[in-house]
C-alpha cells in the first residue's frame, strides 16, 4: 500500500463524500489503520476485523457495502470467506492481496470477487476501484434491456431469458447490459475493461474469466444470445 490518502486537490469523483460502509477483513493493524487514513476523509464509514471468522460475524452483523478482503489470514482463508460471502450475498468484494500469482487471481474471480489488487498499490487506485464496485449503489437505477429472449433487469440485478431467471454477479451484470446496450456490434476488450473495471485498468484475466461466467448462463437456455469472440478484437452479442 503507498502513501497515506489521495492526492491532495484532486477534483476527480474520487472526491466525492459518501455515507457507504468498508468492511476491512486483514489480519496487519498497520495497514487497516493506512487504509482508514485513506478512505474516512473520502467519506467512507470503515469497520475492520482482524481474521476470517471475526470477519464473516462482522459482515453478517453490519452488512456493509463493500469487502476489502486479504488472502492470508490466520485462521480460515481469505478463498474461503469469500466462498461464504458468495452463498448469502453479491456485496462487492475487491480483493487486496500480497499474492500475484495467475491461479491466485483466477480463483477468486471464480470465487465470486468483483475486483483483485496486488499489494503494494496506489491509494488513488484503492479508492477508484471502490467508487467503481458500488456504482451501482449511489447512481440512479437504468432502464431495462432486452436482447431476443433475453431481459436484463437493473432493479433486480437479474438476468432472464425466456423463463430462466439468473441472479448475477456484479462484473457479470455489468458485462451484460455493456455487450446489450451494443448488441450486434462489436465491442472491443478495452472498451468493456473501461466500462466495467473503469480507470484503464489492463488485467484482462479478470474480463477472460467473467466472459466465461457469463457465456455459462446463456449457454444454460436454447434460443439465448451468443457472445462471439472477435479474435484480437474483442466480443459481439448475437441475439
Amino acid at each position: 500500500f503507498q502513501g497515506p490518502g489521495p492526492p491532495s486537490g484532486s477534483s476527480c469523483p474520487l472526491g466525492r463524500r459518501s455515507l457507504l460502509t468498508v468492511l476491512i477483513v486483514e489480519d496487519e493493524m498497520s495497514y487497516v489503520e493506512a487504509l482508514k487514513v485513506t478512505l474516512e476523509p473520502e467519506g467512507f464509514v470503515v469497520e475492520s476485523a482482524p481474521d476470517g471468522r471475526s470477519g464473516l460475524d462482522a459482515f453478517s452483523r453490519n452488512m456493509p457495502d463493500v469487502l476489502l478482503l486479504d488472502l492470508m489470514l490466520p485462521d480460515i482463508s481469505g478463498f474461503d470467506v469469500l466462498r461464504q460471502i458468495r452463498t448469502k450475498s453479491d456485496v462487492p468484494v475487491v480483493v487486496v492481496s500480497a499474492k500475484s500469482a495467475e491461479a491466485d487471481i483466477v480463483t477468486a474471480l471464480e470465487l465470486g470477487a468483483d475486483d483483485y489488487l496486488t499489494k503494494p498499490y496506489s491509494s488513488r487506485e484503492l479508492v477508484a476501484r471502490i467508487r467503481a464496485n458500488t456504482r451501482r449503489l449511489t447512481e440512479p437505477e437504468d432502464a431495462v434491456l432486452t436482447a431476443g429472449n433475453t431481459v436484463l433487469d437493473p432493479s433486480r440485478y437479474e438476468m432472464r431469458i425466456a423463463d430462466s431467471h439468473f441472479s448475477l454477479a456484479r462484473k457479470e451484470f455489468e458485462l451484460a447490459r455493456v455487450l446489450m446496450e451494443r448488441q450486434g456490434r462489436i465491442v472491443t476488450r478495452e472498451t468493456l475493461l473501461d466500462h466495467v473495471w473503469g480507470i484503464g485498468w489492463g488485467d484482462s484475466k479478470s474480463l477472460d474469466q467473467h466472459i466465461r461466467r457469463l457465456r455459462r448462463r446463456f449457454e444454460q437456455v436454447e434460443g439465448a444470445p451468443t457472445i462471439a469472440t472477435v479474435r484480437g478484437v474483442g466480443y459481439r452479442l448475437e441475439p
